[in-house]
């Protein structure tokens, strides 16, 4: 069955129906229009699934997810067109681009954490890129599948799959707004995000005030008991409320730590002290748990952060500006906020994905385009001028050597719609300048007859 639904994609990519880019706008169209129809409807499945509060389901997917849409739509003509690159002599008068052309037919592997968001923004890049893509739903989908096969001639399929990186915190400072981003990013969804911070990096002599702020914005964000508060979510099935709770045995929560497993409700739960090789520290949790590690200082900081694996996220809160220098400098991502959390995710300027084993390739906006195109090299030459060319036909000899070399080697002439613009620009002020000359000189040289005769005429 599968191989069937690969090929008839295939078959339907190759028939070139959805090469047009009209077609493809009204692709992404449909899907918006999907989108804007049923969010009742996404918002109450979320909830169902894992409690997620209704104000939340717009916030964190379908908002982002419109604006991805609306960018494809108004940029879809830009990102497809030939991009034109540097020249040498060599190929100074013929055509040198770059072009962005579709891979074919892929798969896309969503996450049931943020179905939505996860499934359909790379959707949108491969509608854009002409991708053709099969429709295949698991569980969590089921909703989703039927919505889109309304709506669309494309599909996507649903998995789990978690990161082999921890995403860090770390504090180098304590206020407020410190304690209330942290918390937010660190328990919002009942923690099942990629994106949130898996432990905190802080030193010895603040973790308790750290404790305490946390402790505080749990309170202000919750009320006393988490578990009825209609913002605070579940654990998506059984299995991960097990896999979570397994986690946290053996150590004393300094926060929280209640559960029921009636409900997959484990409450929002801090660990301080925690040993650099402990389990906590080993996978990503995927759960409303936060262990705090105590550093002696920056450099302690930067190494702990580099004899791991690369994150998929770092987050740096300090209001040192040379700190936040190092950080950025001596420690590797797939992304970074400073004095904040997940927010990166949010701009589809920015690429988001990982590096290393936090992930491959990235997506949002264009990244998401030219990571589902193929970047075709084009070079398309005349068959003229070939005097042009015979520098670099046998017999050789030393001075066709030094031609080629010298054109070879000769700065690159950039052709771009900005240079082009530039030289335009410059053209138009150039002649203008030149009429602007003539006409001063045309004047001088009449007031000098005039002035002539008027002296000739006095004498």
């Amino acid at each position: 069955m599968e191989k069937q639904a690969v090929q008839r994609a295939r078959e339907a990519f190759l028939a070139g129906r959805s090469r047009p880019l009209e077609f493809r706008v009204q692709q992404l169209k449909s899907l918006q229009r999907m989108i804007t129809d049923r969010q009742g409807e996404i918002a109450t499945a979320l909830k169902q699934d894992i409690n997620r509060s209704q104000y939340d389901t717009p916030l964190f997917e379908l908002i982002g997810l419109e604006n991805e849409i609306s960018l494809a739509v108004s940029k879809l003509a830009q990102w497809a067109a030939p991009r034109p690159v540097e020249r040498n002599l060599l190929t100074v008068l013929d055509q040198v681009y770059i072009q962005p052309e579709p891979l074919g037919v892929v798969l896309i592997i969503g996450a049931w954490n943020y179905p939505w968001a996860l499934t359909l923004q790379p959707l949108v890049g491969a509608i854009a890129a002409v991708m053709s893509s099969h429709s295949h739903s698991l569980s969590l989908s089921l909703s989703l599948s039927l919505s889109l096969s309304l709506s669309l001639s494309l599909s996507l399929s649903l998995s789990l799959s978690l990161s082999l990186s921890l995403t860090l915190c770390l504090c180098l400072c304590l206020c407020l707004s410190v304690s209330l981003r942290i918390t937010w990013g660190k328990f919002v969804n009942c923690g099942q995000t990629c994106i949130a911070p898996d432990y905190i990096l802080c030193e010895p002599s603040i973790q308790n005030r750290v404790v305490e702020g946390i402790r505080q914005t749990l309170l202000e964000f919750y009320g006393p008991d988490p578990k009825s508060s209609p913002d605070y979510g579940r654990i998506i099935n059984q299995r991960h409320f097990n896999r979570v709770m397994a986690l946290l045995e053996g150590y004393t929560a300094t926060l929280g730590g209640q559960s029921d497993a009636s409900q997959r409700y484990i409450a929002p739960t801090v660990v301080k002290d925690v040993p650099p090789q402990a389990r906590l520290m080993q996978e990503e949790i995927f759960g409303p748990l936060l262990p705090i590690v105590t550093v002696s200082d920056i450099d302690d900081a930067i190494h702990f952060i580099n004899e791991r694996e690369k994150p998929l996220a770092l987050y740096v809160f300090s209001s040192n500006k040379k700190v936040i220098k190092r950080m950025l400098a001596e420690t590797t991502s797939g992304g970074v906020t400073v004095n904040d959390v997940i927010m990166h995710y949010t701009l589809n300027s920015l690429p988001f994905g990982g590096v290393g084993q936090s992930g491959t390739g990235r997506y949002h906006g264009k990244h998401t385009f030219d990571q589902f195109s193929h970047h075709r090299a084009c070079l398309v030459k005349s068959l003229g001028m070939e005097e042009v060319n015979m520098a670099r036909y046998p017999p050789q000899n030393r001075q066709k050597a030094r031609r080629v070399r010298l054109a070879m080697r000769t700065p690159l002439v950039d052709f771009s719609r900005k240079t082009y613009i530039w030289a335009v620009a410059a053209t138009v002020f150039a002649f203008g300048l030149l009429v602007t000359l003539t006409a001063i000189l045309l004047i001088a040289g009449g007031l000098n007859c005039t002035c002539w005769r008027l002296w000739q005429i006095w004498r």
